[in-house]
C-alpha cells in the first residue's frame, strides 16, 4: 500500500488506555472521596484503602496511580472513550506500566519529566488540577519522581506515560 493510505504515525488512542501490557500492575480499588474520576486521571490513596480523585491538597508523594479505561457495561458502551468512574464503583488503578494520558501543557519527550498540576492557575484556563504536564510551573505543579514520558503527544494531546515503580502500595 502507498504511504498516503497507511500514513506514518498512528494516534495514541484514548486517555486511560493501556499502552503496553507485558510489564504492568493494575489493582482494582473502591472509589471513595467526593468526586468522580475520569479515565486517565491520577488517583491518591484515601481512607480504608480506597482510591480518590486528585485534589488541590494532593502532593506528588501521594500519587498512587492512574485510572485506566475499562469497558464497564454493555449498557453504556458508547460512553467508554470519555467515561468516568463514579463513587462506590471499583476503579482499576495502574500502579506500574504504560498508559495513555492527556498532556495539558508542555511538549512530552521520551524519558522526560512528568509534572502534575497541583494548583489552579487563572492564566491557564485549560490547565486543570490533576492534569499531567511536560513543563515545570513553579508552585503550580510538582514532578512525579517515579513517572516519565514514553513518547511524544499526538494531535489530540494524548501521550504515553510510564510508571516505573510502585509507590504507596
Amino acid at each position: 500500500m502507498k504511504g498516503q493510505v497507511i500514513g506514518r504515525t498512528m494516534q495514541h488512542g484514548h486517555a486511560g488506555s493501556y499502552a503496553r501490557q507485558p510489564d504492568m500492575i493494575v489493582d482494582s480499588e473502591p472509589l471513595g472521596g467526593d468526586r468522580d474520576v475520569p479515565f486517565g486521571s491520577p488517583v491518591v490513596r484515601g481512607e480504608n484503602g480506597a482510591a480518590m480523585a486528585w485534589a488541590e491538597d494532593s502532593t506528588a508523594e501521594k500519587f498512587w496511580g492512574i485510572a485506566v479505561r475499562e469497558v464497564k457495561s454493555s449498557l453504556d458502551f458508547m460512553n467508554q472513550n470519555e467515561g468516568v468512574y463514579r463513587l462506590g464503583e471499583a476503579i482499576p488503578v495502574m500502579k506500574r506500566g504504560c498508559v495513555n494520558v492527556i498532556c495539558q501543557a508542555g511538549t512530552p519527550a521520551p524519558g522526560g519529566a512528568v509534572y502534575i498540576r497541583t494548583k489552579a492557575d487563572g492564566a491557564k484556563p485549560g490547565a486543570v488540577v490533576g492534569g499531567f504536564e511536560a513543563a515545570a510551573d513553579a508552585g503550580n505543579n510538582a514532578a512525579l519522581t517515579n513517572v516519565q514520558w514514553k513518547g511524544t503527544a499526538d494531535a489530540n494531546g494524548v501521550a504515553e506515560l510510564r510508571i516505573l515503580t510502585i509507590l504507596n502500595a
